[in-house]
C-alpha cells in the first residue's frame, strides 16, 4: 500500500502523483523553471532517502510539500548574492518548463495543478518577499495551511508565523491588486500599445531610457533585480541580434524576444519581457526566461531571418 514504511517501491507513484503540483509550487517559489526543475529533483532525492521515516501521520502530499519548501529555504541560505546579472546571455535556460498560462489538459490531476498556478502579476510580486514570508504566504493563501503547521515548518513560534504572513500580504497589496479578478485587462490601451511598440524598437540607450520612469525596476529570476533608467537602458540595449513580437500576457503589455547568437541560421525564442505601465511610462519589466514561456502564446521557437 502506498505510504507503508519500508516498501521501497511506494515513493514513485505518490511522488509522479504530485509532480505537476509540486513543480507548480516550486516555480512560485523560486520564480523561474530553472531553480523549480532543481528544487522538485532534490525533493524527490530527500524523500526517497527518509521515505523509511514516513509515518503516514500527515497525507504524502502534505510530506512532500514540507519536504519542498525546506528544499527551497535550503536554497535561499546558500544562494550568493550579485549586485547586477551575471552569466553568458548564451547559455540561459530554455527548457520547457511551467508556465502560469499554459493550456489545460484532460488529465484530472494536470488540471488541478494548473488550476494552481498564479498569474504572472502575482508571480512577479512574490520575488519581492523574502524566503519566509514568501513561504507563509503560499502555503497560509493559496494551500490553506493553518499558522500551527507554518510555524512548525518554519521552526518558529505561531506569532512569528503570523508575522510573516501580515508583512508579506502588506508587501503584496502594494505590488499586485488585492482581487485577483483585477489582474487582467480586457485588452491593451492604445497608449499601451505604442509604449509597446517603441519599447520594441529602441535600438539604443537614450531612445530607451525616455520610455522609463527614474527607478525603474528588471527582474530576471534566478538573476537579481537591475535597477534605475540607466543601468536598465543600458541592460535592454545591449548589442545583441534579436527579434521582437508584440504580445499581451495577461492584458499586461508583452514583448517576446528571439535571439540569434553568432553563427546560427535561425532566431531561438529566449525571454518574454512583460511590461508595468504608468502614466505612459514604464516602470518595471519582468523578464520569464525559457523558450516554454514562449511557447505558451501559441508561437514558434525559432525563425527564420
Amino acid at each position: 500500500m502506498a505510504g507503508v514504511p519500508g516498501e521501497d517501491d511506494w515513493l514513485h507513484p505518490v511522488f509522479e502523483t504530485h509532480r505537476r503540483e509540486l513543480h507548480a509550487h516550486c516555480y512560485r517559489l523560486a520564480g523561474n523553471v530553472t531553480d523549480a526543475d532543481d528544487l522538485v529533483q532534490e525533493t524527490f532525492l530527500r524523500a526517497w532517502k527518509s521515505r523509511d521515516a514516513f509515518e503516514g501521520r500527515a497525507s504524502a502530499r502534505t510530506w512532500l510539500y514540507r519536504i519542498a519548501t525546506n528544499v527551497f529555504l535550503d536554497s535561499r541560505k546558500a544562494a550568493q548574492t550579485r549586485s547586477v546579472p551575471g552569466g553568458d546571455v548564451f547559455e540561459w535556460d530554455t527548457q520547457l518548463g511551467p508556465y502560469p498560462d499554459a493550456p489545460r489538459t484532460d488529465d484530472p490531476q494536470a488540471d488541478v495543478a494548473s488550476a494552481e498556478l498564479v498569474e504572472l502579476a502575482l508571480i512577479a510580486a512574490l520575488r519581492y518577499l523574502p524566503p519566509r514570508q514568501r513561504v507563509a504566504f503560499l502555503l497560509r493563501d493559496l494551500h490553506g495551511w493553518t499558522p500551527p503547521e507554518i510555524a512548525g515548518l518554519l521552526g518558529v513560534k505561531v506569532p512569528t508565523a503570523n508575522g510573516l504572513l501580515q508583512r508579506a500580504r502588506e508587501t503584496l497589496r502594494r505590488h499586485a491588486p488585492a482581487d485577483p479578478r483585477d489582474w487582467r485587462r480586457p485588452e491593451l490601451t492604445a497608449a499601451d500599445k505604442e509604449i509597446l511598440r517603441r519599447y520594441a524598437a529602441a535600438a539604443d540607450a537614450a531612445t530607451m531610457r525616455a520610455l522609463l520612469v527614474d527607478d525603474v525596476r528588471i527582474t530576471m529570476p534566478p538573476d537579481p533585480a537591475v535597477y534605475g533608467a540607466d543601468a536598465a537602458s543600458a541592460f535592454l540595449t545591449r548589442p545583441f541580434d534579436w527579434r521582437h513580437i508584440v504580445a499581451s500576457a495577461n492584458g499586461r503589455p508583452a514583448l517576446v524576444n528571439y535571439l540569434r547568437p553568432p553563427g546560427s541560421p535561425t532566431y531561438k525564442a529566449l525571454v518574454v519581457d512583460v511590461l508595468r505601465i504608468d502614466h505612459e511610462k514604464i516602470v518595471e519589466v519582468n523578464a520569464f526566461v525559457g523558450a516554454r514561456h514562449v511557447a505558451a502564446f501559441g508561437l514558434p521557437l525559432t525563425l527564420d531571418p
